[in-house]
């Protein structure tokens, strides 16, 4: 039987959190650190010293040899560079251990190492990690010890963000800032801040590591780049929240315990979809410290898998023919006083305050779809985003039955009058309880979802840093904030104006509103005819980043400059060039290495076996082997040729010059290549010997696990 684990002394074990800080710090250093985290204060230096020291004190007296400020370069994951906390020998010949207040607040990476899109040259070395406060400091346990990790910014020696948390933190002073006008105008006059807060949902596979090791693919690009199905799949849907297998649970109870210490509170656990693929979930908290957490689910969950004989992916679409991995970012606004503004209450109708910001955040949606769908947009989610396993690449919004009747109250008569109730829910069961029935329905099939009190935006890839969504949900809900504030604070009849408003904003906006089935081949044609945009792939979501009405909107709110923006999408092209090249690559390597070698090993064995048949009986009906070969020998000449193809135009495509042009040849040349170099491996695949085929099947992979 497994050891009992006590939560509660668990949880936040590892964490330099509120409680810690109040036991150890003086009441005024305390004092003024809590303000700087609850009111957005400005940091006062002078109390950088103290806090460097109890923060080393504690750490040390935990084990801790040495910190790191760790921080979310344009990577996509996370950075650090450790230092000890020993400082010059004293006399004696003993060590001196120190941290001070300068260290603590300011570090100095490489900046010329890390992605920076053009704004720093390879010899423009300087940047800067700064301390962010407001994100608390942790132990990492690992195999080099126990480290002290401080959550910093990354800038550049001028200033320029190139990290993640930046405009994070930038978009989140902005939506407090214009969602605190639109409380002032209803006369909420307690509240000091609005924070956003994130939930966000990790999804993911298991398999093999020794299995793992077989396959290049998954080495080097994360996902299976050949493979056929096989007999079985998810088709049964007996995976889905089925009983979860005793290595897994081990696995899943060991990163629990992980994420616990680390003040990470993972509640949720279950099998997903697919066979071998899982989720994860957390309590939703502050959008910077979720950002935080996820970072840190993402990489227990690979540390962890590794203790128990396992590989984790994160990528989107690791396999073919079963569903991908995605990550629901599930967004809502919180006062410091626990008001949440996306709380419709009994009866939305007469929520003045809830409609005007529902009104407002559904013409956010509609203004800036491209840059929302933007911020879904990975390599890996092109494989997923559109096919009937995740949401359509078409944004738009689900409302559910009862706020969809307000809206059309609104829009029709200029009145709401009524709410539609939940209702009870009789199971025709007389041991069973009447069950509270919700006002509406919930759907999986939309990007963009209201869930009660909450937005859940389901586009996100499993892999992907949820930064960039909640920069851009912030940012543009911030400007449909000020737009909508300009206008009312200046209202001779506020009463009048702000019910105007509501009703002109749903008119305009109500197009975005989609409450069907988006899988439909009929969703995609209506989406046409009401102007939505349809984009398909992140090389045709990227020019997004740089439009006129983004730039303005990202430099009104100091999210992010031009260069900025100019920057992240030079990064964002550079990005998929890669991964398709390596991509490519391996495909070229595993062909003419693994596959093709092994092709011509059974057709040998076979012609051997053909010509031992003949020489021995002469009469023998020797045609399913004359069948088999001239069918092998067809699949694996169109794979020669295909293989030839793929050398040609990656050749090609890495000669071309500008990163937005070579994304696109990629995108349009590569990228079918790879799948005319597949398509013939994977029959072959069902045709040569197991024992013959160099590569772990689907099967072992994904049911052996």
């Amino acid at each position: 039987m497994s050891e009992v684990v006590n939560v509660a002394e668990l949880f936040g074990k590892n964490v330099f959190n509120e409680t810690v800080m109040r036991e150890r710090l003086p009441k005024s250093v305390f004092k003024k650190l809590k303000k700087t985290i609850e009111d957005g204060a400005e940091l006062d230096p002078s109390i950088a010293d103290v806090v460097a020291h109890a923060m080393k004190d504690w750490a040390i007296e935990r084990g801790a040899t040495h910190y790191t400020h760790w921080f979310q370069p344009l990577t996509g994951i996370t950075a650090e560079k450790h230092d000890s906390f020993i400082s010059s020998p004293a006399t004696d010949g003993k060590v001196i251990m120190e941290f001070s207040g300068k260290e603590l607040v300011k570090g100095e990476p490489d900046a010329s190492s890390f992605p920076s899109g053009g704004l720093r040259a390879t010899f423009e070395a300087r940047g800067y990690t700064a301390w962010d406060c407001t994100s608390p400091a942790f132990l990492r346990e690992d195999a080099i010890g126990v480290t002290l990790c401080v959550p910093t910014a990354f800038c550049s020696y001028k200033g320029e963000a190139l990290d993640k948390k930046t405009p994070l933190l930038r978009s989140m002073e902005a939506v407090d800032e214009q969602a605190m006008r639109i409380l002032r105008l209803f006369g909420n006059t307690t509240s000091k801040r609005i924070t956003p807060s994130v939930g966000a949902e990790q999804e993911y596979f298991l398999v093999d590591h020794e299995k793992y090791l077989k396959r290049k693919d998954l080495i080097y690009s994360g996902r299976t780049l050949f493979g056929a199905m096989p007999p079985k799949g998810q088709e049964l849907e007996d995976h889905y929240f089925g009983t979860i297998r005793e290595r897994i649970a081990a696995y899943m109870k060991e990163v629990n315990e992980e994420l616990w210490k680390l003040g990470v509170p993972a509640k949720t656990q279950h099998n997903e979809v697919a066979p071998a693929q899982h989720e994860l979930a957390p309590i939703f908290e502050q959008a910077n410290v979720a950002v935080d957490h996820n970072q840190l689910v993402m990489e227990t969950l690979k540390k962890v898998a590794g203790r128990h004989g396992l590989n984790c992916l994160l990528h989107e679409k690791p396999f073919a023919g079963v569903n991908g991995s995605g990550k629901h970012n599930n967004w809502s606004l919180t006062s410091d006083d626990g008001i949440n503004l996306l709380n419709p209450g009994e009866t939305p109708h007469e929520n003045i305050q809830f409609l005007l910001v529902l009104s407002c955040i559904l013409k956010a949606v509609d203004k800036h779809a491209d840059l929302l769908r933007k911020s879904a947009a990975d390599v890996g989610n092109d494989h997923r985003l559109g096919a009937n396993e995740a949401p359509p690449a078409i944004i738009s919004v689900f409302i559910g039955e009862q706020l969809e009747d307000v809206v059309d109250q609104l829009c029709s008569t200029g009145e709401a009058t009524s709410s539609k109730a939940g209702g009870t829910l009789k199971t025709g069961v007389k041991t069973l309880p009447d069950l509270f029935k919700d006002a509406t329905d919930r759907n999986r099939t939309s990007p963009f979802a209201f869930t009660g009190n909450k937005f859940e935006f389901r586009m996100v890839g499993s892999s992907d840093s949820i930064s960039s969504p909640n920069v851009i949900l912030n940012t543009i809900v911030a400007e449909a904030f000020k737009e909508a504030a300009d206008i009312l604070e200046k209202a001779d009849d506020f009463d009048s104006a702000v019910h105007d408003m509501i009703k002109e904003q749903l008119a305009t906006h109500r197009k975005i509103i989609f409450n069907g089935n988006g899988y439909s081949e009929d969703w995609v044609k209506e989406a046409e005819r009401r102007g939505l945009p349809n984009i398909k792939s992140m090389v045709e979501a990227i020019p997004s980043l740089i439009t006129e009405a983004s730039i303005n909107m990202f430099e009104e709110f100091h999210v992010f400059t031009k260069a900025e923006l100019e920057s992240r999408a030079e990064i964002e092209y550079e990005a998929y060039i890669k991964a398709i090249n390596i991509e490519a690559k391996t495909m070229i390597e595993m062909s003419g290495k693994q596959i093709i070698p092994a092709v011509i090993n059974y057709i040998g064995r076979l012609a051997d076996s053909l010509s031992k048949v003949n020489a021995a009986c002469p009469d023998a009906d020797t045609s399913v082997q004359k069948e088999l070969l001239t069918e092998v020998s067809a699949y694996l000449s169109d794979m020669k040729v295909a293989l030839s193809t793929l050398i040609q135009v990656t050749d090609e495509c890495g000669a071309l010059e500008g990163n937005k042009e070579q994304a696109n040849a990629y995108y349009i040349q590569v990228i079918p290549a790879m799948a005319a170099l597949r398509a013939p491996a994977d029959k072959l695949e069902m045709i040569v010997d197991k024992e013959l085929w160099p590569l772990p099947s689907y099967g072992d992979l994904i049911f052996e696990v």
